[in-house]
């Protein structure tokens, strides 16, 4: 049933949440996980105008996934990691729908209902856009 599961993360605490769950679902469909970073436009300019090295900009990025990779790899999970550029929410839904998964995972910051409805959400972007059925981990 959730053979391919892509998981969207950023890095935080409430990705590892995220990814416990996906790894759950990958273990008992004997799925696979697909993981997702979105890198947005104000990070790209950020470490450029930092004077970073592309190489240590990469190692940076590579750095924001690795908690997750390590939860997958203690559960012996099969895994693929993918880093985008773009504006999170549609960055993800776009790479989701194009890629055909059978479901999505992804964490919610907790937003107050102000936070929420001046900067929205990527969480429900993706709900609401994404064709596959999403998980939110709270």
């Amino acid at each position: 049933m959730y053979k391919r599961i892509l998981l969207a993360t950023d890095g935080s605490e409430h990705s590892i949440r995220s990814t416990k769950h996906a790894a759950a679902l990958a273990k008992q469909f004997d799925g696979t996980v697909e993981i997702v970073y979105v890198v947005d436009g104000n990070k790209s300019k950020q470490d450029v105008l930092h004077n970073m090295s592309e190489y240590e900009i990469e190692l940076k990025r590579k750095e924001k996934t690795r908690s997750v990779q390590e939860v997958l790899e203690q559960e012996d999970v099969s895994f693929k990691t993918h880093i985008l550029h773009g504006e999170p929410g549609p960055t993800i839904v776009e790479f989701a729908n194009e890629n055909d998964y059978d479901c999505v995972v992804i964490g919610s910051r907790g937003h107050n209902a102000l936070q929420e409805m001046i900067l929205g959400s990527v969480s429900h972007k993706v709900v609401k856009r994404v064709d596959a059925p999403v998980m939110v981990i709270k």
